[in-house]
């Protein structure tokens, strides 16, 4: 899982007994080459299924680390793609690896996703692979803000993973992770906040509906469906309405 050129288990450690911050800020040199970094295969789906909506003038990469979804930001906005990170690490190596060229202008910005720096300045929202970071009671005020920052008739866009069943050996990896991390956030401070089973797909679609945005969920076919023939991945588009209800 990690090549020669990744981060040590020392390293590793290190991070693992930082806060969230200073943590990816240590990792940041090595981040894009670990496997916490968003493949490719997800990054390419994502943009393909989205391309049919814009187009877009301008989008957000919400939790950027090293840049990759403002990439895809940059394949399909006219106007301007912007990364937002709370690491000032993750987004020095992100400033070096994603230069604007004749595309939209790219642009970077330190902030907590929590409380973004914006107005309604945005058609496009993405996020990949961040949501681990968050509590599940921030939730609503997390999507509140996406809310606040995205123009009417923006969407809000994410893929998701439908969860390992218990025959997996994955699930029982993720649950081992949890566990790990909720004993180390009871034992150390400052916490380090990743959790990879409690962004459920029940609790989103309840949590975007009380930010006030309607919700489709679209089947990324390149990963194919389970048994129970339901998709592995889905990608989550959360639409702000043109106009106030009611109104």
């Amino acid at each position: 899982m990690f090549g020669p050129e990744g981060p040590s288990l020392r390293e590793l450690a290190v991070q693992a007994l930082s806060s969230v911050e200073h943590g990816y800020d240590l990792l940041a040199p090595k981040f894009d080459r670990t496997p916490f970094r968003t493949s490719g295969r997800v990054l390419d789906a994502v943009a393909r299924a989205l391309a049919p909506l814009g187009p877009f003038d301008d989008g957000l990469d919400l939790c950027c680390g090293t840049g990759a979804g403002v990439r895809v930001l940059a394949g399909l906005c006219r106007r301007a793609a912007v990364g937002v990170d709370f690491s000032a690490g993750m987004l020095d190596v992100a400033r070096h690896q994603v230069r604007a060229a004749d595309g939209p202008a790219i642009g970077w910005v330190r902030g907590d996703a929590r409380a973004l720096p914006f107005t309604a300045a945005f058609d496009l929202v993405v996020s990949f692979g961040a949501f681990g970071h968050f509590l599940p009671r921030e939730l609503p005020g997390l999507f509140a803000r996406v809310h606040s920052v995205l123009r009417p008739g923006g969407r809000f866009a994410f893929p998701l993973p439908a969860p390992a069943p218990a025959s997996d050996p994955l699930f029982w990896t993720l649950l081992g992770f949890d566990a790990v991390m909720r004993v180390r956030n009871a034992l150390w401070w400052p916490r380090f906040v990743m959790y990879y089973r409690t962004f459920r797909l029940g609790t989103v679609s309840a949590e975007l509906a009380r930010a006030g945005f309607t919700t489709e969920l679209r089947a990324l076919p390149e990963f194919g469906r389970r048994a129970d023939g339901s998709p592995r991945v889905r990608l989550v588009v959360a639409t702000k309405p043109t106009t106030q209800q009611g109104s």
